[in-house]
């Protein structure tokens, strides 16, 4: 049974929620144990599944979850990641390290601000 799996062999309602039906992929190859991250963008109003170990780094579920939900953005590091409301300033560290558990949701925004009309 899959960390992000309840019991009964459920997805945790977390990363059923608002989600594309695919799920990406962040895992190196021969990876053990697995989560499956909820990534949302504020730009894109979307939100895919990552799956990913806990020590995969933030930047790369961030990287695997932008060419998904924004493909158009070339420049990643105009993003910013957010988890539990407070930004991950070392994107560079893995989940486990910046306080993510599975089926945590990590949001994206745009570090540009952006006049309201």
């Amino acid at each position: 049974m899959s960390d992000s799996q309840t019991p009964a062999g459920t997805p945790r309602f977390v990363n059923q929620l608002r989600v594309r039906p695919e799920v990406l992929r962040a895992l190196p190859a021969g990876a053990g144990a697995s989560w499956t991250i909820r990534v949302q963008a504020a730009e894109a109003w979307d939100a895919v599944r990552v799956e990913c170990t806990p020590e995969s780094t933030v930047r790369d579920v961030k990287r695997v979850a932008m060419a998904n939900l924004l493909p158009d953005v070339a420049e990643t590091d105009a993003y910013l990641v957010k988890l539990h409301g407070a930004e991950v300033e070392n994107e560079g560290v893995s989940l486990r390290s910046a306080g993510a558990l599975d089926a945590s949701t990590l949001f994206l925004t745009s570090r540009r601000r952006r006049p309201l009309k």
